[in-house]
């Protein structure tokens, strides 16, 4: 059965923890549906995963929704969510709502996810939500703001800045938001937002008192030549294909494959 956003919500008050899986092809995203992710984020870590960038920046609307379509080919029982990538939406909200109709128009997401917190992006998400387009949030660590941030590192671990990011959470979800994605921030101030916020935070490097966890799966697989320090890889699945590979060469050279 198709996961419903009501439902997502609900899992927050059943204490029912919630398990997100990226996914950047038709490959990915059925596997991560197959496997049982409540929710699939096509993530523009797809910049980095599948194309090759060093970071999220140099992705653009179009890039997403030809991923995204793929995606939804493979999705039939997660609840599918978008990320617009960077300068898509933050210009004006007019720039918002047309990336974000085109990604439930054309790759036939469910919702779209936007980084930064309050006072614009809280307008932002608000005209979204009442244009009837689910959103989901996100602060603390925010990839497409790299540059103002100073690269991949920690937020919040000041008393200032826990208490900003504290407050994006709160306007996030006054805005609309039906989930808030957490990332890289300590733990205590995780713990914090989950315990103030009615609706479902989602953590990544932000410790164990999430409503859930989002990986990118190609982390989780082993198929990236580096991880963040937050991540987990469940399989060495690069060292397979490697040697998987290698065989086919080998056997190619040496006639072995095919056979008659």
């Amino acid at each position: 059965m198709a996961v419903k956003m009501q439902q997502v919500l609900r899992w927050k008050q059943e204490q029912r923890p919630i398990a997100v899986l990226t996914a950047w092809d038709v490959i990915s995203g059925n596997l991560a549906d197959q496997a049982g992710a409540d929710l699939i984020l096509v993530g523009d870590s797809l910049a980095m995963v599948a194309l090759g960038y060093d970071t999220t920046l140099p992705l653009t609307l179009e890039e997403m929704i030809h991923h995204g379509r793929a995606v939804r080919r493979g999705v039939r029982n997660a609840l599918l969510v978008m990320d617009l990538p960077f300068m898509s939406y933050q210009a004006s909200v007019a720039d918002a709502l047309r990336s974000a109709g085109r990604a439930l128009k054309e790759a036939e997401v469910q919702a779209v996810k936007v980084e930064g917190g309050y006072p614009v992006m809280a307008d932002t998400i608000h005209a979204l939500v009442q244009a009837g387009i689910p959103v989901m949030g996100h602060v603390g660590l925010t990839p497409q703001s790299v540059n103002v941030v100073g690269g991949f590192r920690r937020q919040g671990t000041s008393p200032e800045s826990a208490e900003r990011i504290l407050q994006e959470a709160i306007a996030i979800e006054r805005a609309g938001a039906f989930a808030i994605v957490l990332e890289h921030i300590p733990p205590t101030l995780a713990q914090t937002i989950t315990a103030k916020l009615t609706i479902p935070t989602i953590g990544i490097g932000a410790g164990p008192d999430c409503d859930g966890q989002v990986l990118v799966t190609a982390d989780v697989l082993g198929l990236s030549d580096w991880h963040p320090p937050f991540a987990k890889s469940y399989a060495d699945l690069r060292q397979v294909g490697i040697a998987a590979a290698k065989q086919f060469c080998e056997e190619v050279r040496s006639r072995q494959f095919p056979t008659a």
